[in-house]
């Protein structure tokens, strides 16, 4: 399940924006208002469209990403040595903890998949609501409720929410081994909360041993989703990551 719908790359839109630094937004396809994904494995199809997206916006860009996003954002650098930077925001494919499992086992989400009847989507959503404020974040009852509802407004039917399930199934044996670091030369910045119950931050080690220009950086008491949690400070560290950069793009 993609953590990279447009609610919660608004937030850090609007922080950026108020400085006066461009940025854009986009969804993976297969997420949010995207295309759907074609067959076959799904991290190749993420790098043709980041190839695309990067030629389209041209060199220097800074891309930024959470989760999948930030798999996506550091498989891209290992393809394209024209990038102003990279910003991983608790990538998927380092240190995964078995929340796919969780979510797949999820009384509430197994019987509302199993149900004979049509089901209201109001209940669909808050269902579908609960289990990513629980997994996404630290403290769920702080979360703007706009987010939950954007967040929720892609997944109008349990036909959705099955294929997002199904979808996420597809991909995790591809999570397993992703990288080749050693062909990344530009600079990355890592961002973690010490709460992110979906991606341990010990899988920062591995970049900070192998990419010679990263860093990483703690955001304490968030959870998988800090530029949400934290916008203003998570833009700040964006800020400072690419100053020297004439514009930001966000993946």
């Amino acid at each position: 399940m993609s953590l990279n719908l447009r609610a919660r790359k608004l937030h850090s839109l609007a922080a950026l924006g108020r400085v006066g630094r461009a940025a854009i937004a986009i969804d993976l396809p297969g997420f949010g208002k995207a295309q759907a994904l074609a067959d076959g494995p799904m991290l190749p199809q993420y790098d043709d469209f980041l190839q695309g997206v990067a030629k389209s916006v041209g060199p220097g860009a800074v891309f930024v990403g959470n989760s999948l996003g930030g798999c996506a954002s550091l498989r891209l650098a290992e393809r394209n040595r024209r990038l102003g930077g990279v910003v991983a925001v608790a990538p998927a494919g380092l240190d995964m903890a078995r929340w796919f499992s969780i979510v797949d086992r999820d009384p509430a989400l197994r019987r509302i998949l199993s149900l004979p009847l049509p089901m209201p989507s109001g209940a669909l959503r808050a269902v579908v609501g609960r289990t990513y404020q629980t997994l996404a974040f630290a403290k769920p009852e702080t979360v703007d409720p706009a987010v939950i509802r954007d967040f929720t407004s892609h997944i109008p039917s349990r036909t959705a929410v099955a294929r997002l399930l199904k979808n996420g199934k597809r991909l995790l044996p591809e999570l397993k081994d992703p990288f080749d670091l050693s062909k990344i030369n530009t600079r990355v910045l890592l961002v973690w909360g010490t709460a992110d119950r979906m991606v341990y931050r010990t899988g920062a080690d591995r970049v900070l041993e192998t990419v010679p220009n990263s860093r990483l950086e703690i955001l304490e008491g968030c959870g998988h989703c800090p530029q949400i949690e934290e916008p203003s400070k998570f833009a700040d560290m964006i800020l400072d990551f690419a100053a020297v950069e004439p514009a930001l793009r966000a993946a």
